[in-house]
């Protein structure tokens, strides 16, 4: 975790924690906050890695970033 850390309380289906309990154990992780921790890391990672491909659909055929500054290809 990180430095700053914040308590909040949940609640949770009996069977949600049961899940947590048993993938802890599995998993050997030491707190059903890093289990949780670690269930939602999953989902920011894939909306950064979209982001990232979403920038990267903005580059040029030749790798470099295009970039709008108001001046059309005649003027420079």
């Amino acid at each position: 975790m990180g430095m700053f850390s914040e308590k909040p309380s949940v609640l949770l289906l009996p069977a949600t924690v049961a899940c947590i309990a048993s993938y802890r154990a599995a998993h050997a992780i030491k707190s059903r906050s890093r289990v949780v921790e670690l269930a939602l890391r999953k989902p920011r990672e894939e909306e950064w890695k979209s982001a990232y491909r979403e920038a990267s659909a903005q580059t040029d055929p030749l790798g470099e970033q295009t970039v709008v500054d108001g001046l059309n290809d005649s003027v420079r």
